[in-house]
């Protein structure tokens, strides 16, 4: 199991993760949790291993880049001195491509700024890291094309877990597979932003990850 007692656990990433969190919420407060899968995780977590004492932080802001986590990286992670972290980022990278011209980065950008934010959680905090794929699916149809710019940037991701030997959850698959079984849209109502459903499939993977 990856998880000891007493540990704490970080989610830092971007929307997805924010979820509309109170930031102003005392720490260790339910609502500094937000409404997505950090909380559903969290829930699981208190009922399964109520003895491991874990406690939860949400770091995720709306519209993050991994730039923008790299800039943070220092008060909203290293202070806090967390033991688990746990880093969802790289669909609004890819965002930016297709509506902003001057943010505009290139995969190699990308994972050397990956890079040195894994180097600093290994370096500075000895954290064991949980690294998830950002992904996507085609809703509305035009974002279908936002796959040659994602689509390398998960191999980036996919790279960098093996390299730093963090856990990985292969997100983009499985909302792939989950589409299957109902429309996209059921899991992602605009191919990026989760449903309920969809911040549930997320926190069931993650909470199986890691027990």
């Amino acid at each position: 199991m990856l998880l000891k007692p007493n540990d704490h656990i970080l989610f830092y990433g971007d929307s997805i993760t924010d979820c509309g969190r109170n930031r102003t919420s005392v720490p260790d407060a339910d609502d500094g949790l937000g409404n997505g899968y950090v909380r559903l995780a969290h829930a699981r977590l208190q009922t399964h291993f109520p003895s491991l004492n874990l406690r939860t932080t949400n770091r995720g802001i709306s519209g993050n880049r991994i730039y923008d986590l790299e800039g943070r990286l220092r008060s909203d992670v290293l202070d806090l001195k967390p033991t688990v972290v746990s880093i969802l980022i790289g669909i609004n990278d890819t965002w930016r491509r297709y509506d902003s011209a001057n943010l505009i980065s290139s995969p190699d950008e990308f994972g050397a700024s990956y890079r040195r934010i894994l180097e600093k959680l290994t370096e500075v905090l000895g954290a064991r890291i949980i690294i998830l794929e950002p992904f996507l699916l085609s809703v509305p149809e035009d974002r279908r094309a936002w796959r040659q710019d994602l689509d390398p940037r998960i191999q980036v991701v996919r790279e960098v877990a093996v390299e730093f030997g963090a856990h990985f959850l292969p997100l983009d698959g499985l909302f792939a597979q989950a589409s299957a079984r109902r429309p996209a849209a059921f899991w992602l109502p605009d191919g990026v932003h989760p449903s309920a459903a969809g911040h549930g499939l997320i926190a069931d993977a993650w909470v199986k990850l890691v027990s």
